[in-house]
């Protein structure tokens, strides 16, 4: 049985700039493998005189993601985390996956090609909004009346493998509009636990894009590989470390993708070092704040980035080293490399541990 499609209407509350087009637009070129032959003499026509006359030009419309190249698109999986593994490079990889978060409706926040790490902005599931008649009438006049308590942003990590294929991670971060008890009966935005079934449905449509057939990624999404009977990770006797039951390559890509999917930023990583540079904001905390600071315009002021939270993120290392064959010991760091206070050390730890265990 294959798991059920999500209905995904995802709508941003910005808008893409305008398209400019320069005064001095050049014609484009064009593709002729459609155009009628012209006769230079009456009657009737061959396939052989028709080919002589274009002359063996070629099709500078074809794309660099080949066919042939999506037979081996597969998804992988290690408990609930799920990642995409596609035979062609980042860089190739890149700009498909700019459009297939673009064709689904967001807006590109963040990119930076040189981490391999893309994250889109806020934005609510348009299709949880009841159809009824009247939302039907009004739609095109007051779509903007109508609006849901959720919010999704996603994050999407590319890492190189061993043998220079792309390995795609899409991490998810939800928000859900509560009436807080009070007086003035305000609504604030507060965080909710990523959704890894969400996830695997974009990597399935994601599949998709790079022109797998949609019965074929279901099945491979259905059907992925899943060994339960290794404890993955676990924290040591001390508290101190978590350790990984599995080589550096691929700790070091599911830490990147736990750390996006428990809220933090990654500003650079050293990967011969086995560190990421990252920074911090408790959701909790912010989610407060910006109770206390907005309160009942929260909701009109939910689209607005802030910068100052941002900047007082606190900076940390996250520092993963091989131990063995096939373990690894992960150490939670302040940001020039000395050990920070043990109950924070210890909470960081264990909100990784939830992920890769």
């Amino acid at each position: 049985m294959f798991p059920e499609t999500k209905n995904i209407d995802y709508k941003s509350a910005g808008k893409a700039p305008a398209l400019d087009v320069p005064p001095d637009l050049v014609q484009p070129d064009i593709d002729e493998r459609y155009s009628i032959p012209e006769l230079n003499s009456p009657g009737s026509t061959t396939f052989s005189s028709y080919s002589n006359e274009r002359g063996g030009r070629q099709n500078t419309s074809s794309s660099s993601l080949l066919p042939s190249s999506f037979q081996d698109v597969h998804i992988e999986r290690s408990g609930t985390q799920r990642w995409l593994v596609i035979p062609q490079s980042p860089e190739t990889v890149w700009p498909v996956i700019k459009e297939f978060w673009q064709e689904l409706g967001f807006l590109i926040k963040t990119e930076v090609p040189e981490a391999g790490i893309m994250e889109t902005d806020w934005a609510e599931n348009r299709a949880k909004i009841p159809q009824d008649i009247i939302r039907s009438v009004l739609s095109t006049v007051l779509d903007s009346i109508y609006s849901t308590a959720e919010r999704d942003k996603f994050r999407t990590r590319l890492e190189r493998n061993e043998v220079g294929n792309t390995e795609v991670y899409i991490s998810h971060r939800g928000m859900v509009e509560v009436l807080q008890s009070g007086p003035l009966n305000r609504t604030i935005w507060q965080p909710r636990p990523a959704d890894p079934d969400l996830e695997a449905e974009m990597l399935s449509r994601l599949m998709m894009r790079f022109g797998v057939e949609e019965q074929k990624a279901k099945l491979e999404l259905a059907t992925s590989k899943n060994n339960t009977s290794i404890e993955r990770a676990y924290i040591d006797q001390e508290g101190t470390a978590l350790v990984i039951n599995e080589a550096f390559d691929r700790s070091w890509r599911r830490v990147g993708l736990a750390l996006d999917r428990i809220g933090f930023t990654v500003e650079d990583r050293n990967r011969e070092e086995g560190i990421y540079f990252v920074r911090y904001v408790d959701p909790d905390v912010d989610s407060r704040k910006k109770g206390d600071d907005k309160g009942i315009l929260s909701n009109i002021m939910f689209w607005r980035s802030d910068d100052k939270d941002a900047a007082k993120a606190a900076k940390f290392r996250i520092q993963v080293h091989s131990t063995g064959t096939n373990t690894c010991k992960v150490t939670f760091l302040s940001d020039d490399g000395s050990t920070v206070n043990s109950a924070t050390s210890s909470r960081i730890l264990k909100l990784l541990h939830e992920q890769l265990k």
